[in-house]
């Protein structure tokens, strides 16, 4: 049984390690970078299986044959003694699992081989793919340098050919220049030589000339002195002549200076009577100076007994303190009291200048309106224009209230950086004349931006008066005064005379305009001037004149008066934004 077991266990370790060089010799030879590993094949007959057992477990170069006998001895080993002892024999089961101990660790040995051949063979690849690696980045490196070198060579060629087209350039430029130079020179030669030669021609002909004119001259001369000496002598010769012409000469002169000194001091007697300044847009002052002037035109005091404030819409309060000063006016002209200059400060349209008319009216004075935007455009010219109005209204024998709207376009802060010299000129003429308190003019100053007048002007001001927007009940009397003035009166216009002459004009037929209807409209128009609301009521005219049957009713009215409630809080809107981008 020993035996048995002795020549199965070769076979069997024969048989594993034919596995494993069929195993080796399945793998195909790979060529390294260096030459170094090789794979080995199969062996083709049974004597190269000692080679390949040598090779691929490393120390251990015995052959394959020699495999059993080391088991054999591993496995009898048990006895101190081999003569005397005898062999051990495993069982069946023992015998086949050394068998497949022996086997799978020659197998695990060809396998960690084989894990280290392909550690090498990839450590080799990693080295071959590195050295390639390197050698093309060195190949790009000298295709660089190359291109590097080439570039600069055509960079240095480009710029040796630039300087030398720059050179070539200047030397084409001054010789341009010294061309030119020489040219510029000859040709001025050529000029000169030839205003030489043209200035003795038309020198000769000058002087040719001259003498023409010279002799001319002479003969007319002599002439004209021979007739005056034969006139002369006649004269002398003939005494009553001589009279008449002495007389004649010393009447002419005597007219000549009579007429120029009368027209002179006729022209500034008329025009200190009826001149009237340029800067003054509207005046009460008679143009008139005969007494019958009395007869074409009614006086201010009868204007004032029966007008009033009839047409002034105010608030109450407000309306009492005007005719209180209106009166106070009055009676200062009749006491010889010195007049109180007024301030008027609101927003546009609450009736500043309607009510300074109206005063002026009611206390018996002239006025004379003008508008401090047309003071600017005269220069230096203003300084002497306003002392013309203050010596025009001097002349006025009743008082003169003169109005100056807009005030704060030439009376404005003399430290502003937007005033001329003209105007601080004017500004400080204006000063001047109402530095005391005047007897003939009252000063009336109407602004909507009371704060930007000079502190001079303010001092010189008793009496601040504002005009605020009109409250619910006045907007609605003002609506009744327009509505009366532009509609309803419109009937009743015209004359037969004027029927014969002009196309007849349609009649305005009002139709369920009430107080309530006004009174709701009054609401509506909260924040409108009086100017605005007499607008409105333009535009209801005109609306109703769109019409075919002129026929003004409540849907018309209010229609109109919501599309003019609507423009209003545009223009504000519009007004606001322009406002905040300043």
């Amino acid at each position: 049984m020993l035996r048995r077991l002795r020549l199965r266990l070769p076979g069997r370790a024969a048989s594993a390690a034919a596995g494993a060089a069929a195993a080796m010799a399945s793998l195909t030879n790979v060529a390294y970078a260096d030459g170094l590993f090789r794979r080995q094949s199969a062996p083709s007959n049974p004597g190269d299986e000692d080679n390949l057992g040598a090779s691929a477990f490393g120390r251990d170069r015995r052959p394959w044959s020699a495999w059993p006998e080391r088991c054999g001895r591993s496995t009898t080993h048990r006895s101190p003694s081999r003569q005397g002892a005898r062999p051990f024999a495993p069982p069946n089961g023992e015998e086949t699992r050394l068998t497949e101990l022996e086997a799978e660790k020659v197998q695990y040995a060809i396998y960690e081989k084989l894990r280290d051949i392909e550690r090498m063979q990839k450590k080799a690849e990693d080295y071959r793919n590195s050295l390639q690696q390197e050698a093309q980045a060195k190949a790009q490196a000298l295709r660089f340098e190359d291109e590097l070198a080439r570039k600069r060579m055509q960079a240095c060629n480009r710029t040796e050919d630039f300087g030398r087209m720059i050179r070539t350039e200047k030397e084409k430029a001054e010789i341009d220049q010294e061309t030119n130079r020489v040219k510029a020179i000859a040709e001025a030669e050529a000029r000169v030589h030839e205003d030489k030669q043209s200035e003795e021609v038309v020198k000769r002909m000058l002087l040719e000339r001259m003498k023409g004119e010279k002799e001319k001259w002479l003969t007319a001369i002599n002439t004209t002195f021979s007739h005056i000496e034969g006139g002369f002598k006649a004269l002398l010769t003939d005494r009553s002549k001589l009279m008449m012409g002495i007389g004649g000469v010393t009447a002419l002169a005597a007219g000549v200076y009579t007429t120029r000194e009368g027209a002179r001091v006729t022209w500034s007697y008329i025009n200190r009577i009826l001149g009237q300044p340029s800067l003054i847009r509207e005046s009460s002052m008679s143009k008139f100076p005969l007494p019958m002037s009395r007869l074409l035109k009614p006086s201010s005091a009868s204007l004032s007994e029966g007008a009033g404030f009839e047409k002034v819409i105010l608030h109450p309060s407000l309306k009492r303190r005007i005719e209180h000063l209106a009166r106070a006016t009055a009676n200062t002209k009749s006491h010889g009291a010195p007049f109180r200059n007024m301030l008027f400060y609101g927003p546009p349209g609450t009736g500043k200048t309607l009510v300074a008319r109206e005063m002026a009216r009611k206390s018996g004075l002239d006025y004379a309106m003008m508008t401090g935007g047309d003071v600017a455009p005269l220069g230096s010219e203003a300084v002497t224009k306003i002392h013309q109005i203050f010596d025009w209204a001097k002349k006025s024998k009743k008082g003169m209230l003169v109005f100056i709207d807009e005030a704060d376009a030439f009376l404005c802060e003399r430290n502003s950086t937007h005033m001329s010299e003209a105007q601080r000129s004017a500004l400080n003429a204006l000063l001047f004349r109402t530095g005391d308190q005047s007897r003939d003019i009252v000063l009336v100053l109407a602004t909507n931006r009371p704060g930007d007048l000079d502190a001079a002007i303010t001092d010189r001001i008793d009496e601040v008066i504002e005009f605020p927007l009109p409250g619910e009940e006045e907007r609605f009397q003002l609506l009744k005064l327009y509505l009366n003035q532009y509609i309803l009166k419109e009937e009743g216009k015209g004359s037969s005379w004027s029927a014969l002459f002009k196309k007849q004009q349609r009649k305005i037929q009002v139709n369920g305009i009430s107080d309530d209807l006004l009174r709701e409209a009054a609401r509506k128009i909260d924040g409108f001037s009086g100017r605005e609301i007499a607008k409105l009521v333009a535009s209801v005219q005109a609306a109703v004149y769109g019409r075919p049957d002129c026929i003004l009713d409540p849907q018309l009215f209010s229609e109109v008066v919501d599309y003019k409630v609507t423009e209003h809080h545009q223009r504000i809107k519009l007004a606001s934004e322009v406002w905040f981008d300043q």
